[in-house]
């Protein structure tokens, strides 16, 4: 999976370098953009019950609609991970390990509860 991480985003920063885009793509510059496309991502669900959001993947347009805003916040956080110097794989393993340690399966299995609330 590394490999095709590091190879999505070496065509995500060679298609901003070649438009020369890197000049606006601050750290802060990036995060703001993340966060406004996952709003669009939110947008997606607005004002629809649970039922209709779990057709969007069966509607054609629906689900390009979401395959196109997932995307979008998938490029700005391999740019930001590029503009912080992060290895996006090693991060995640590192997180999913803390998680291990926060939500151990025998206390939380089927459980939404957070790691510091009693049980």
């Amino acid at each position: 999976m590394a490999g095709d991480l590091d190879s999505l985003a070496g065509l995500v920063t060679a298609f901003r370098d070649a438009r020369d885009w890197s000049q606006f793509h601050s750290l802060r510059n990036l995060i703001v953009s993340l966060n406004l496309e996952a709003g669009e991502l939110l947008e997606l669900t607005q004002w629809k019950t649970d039922d209709e959001i779990a057709a969007i993947p069966a509607d054609l347009h629906a689900r390009e609609a979401l395959e196109d805003e997932c995307a979008d916040v998938l490029l700005y956080l391999l740019l930001i991970a590029d503009r912080a110097g992060i290895d996006l794989d090693a991060a995640t393993r590192a997180k999913l390990a803390k998680n291990e340690a926060k939500y151990p399966v025998e206390r939380f299995r089927g459980s939404r509860r957070k790691y510091d609330a009693p049980d």
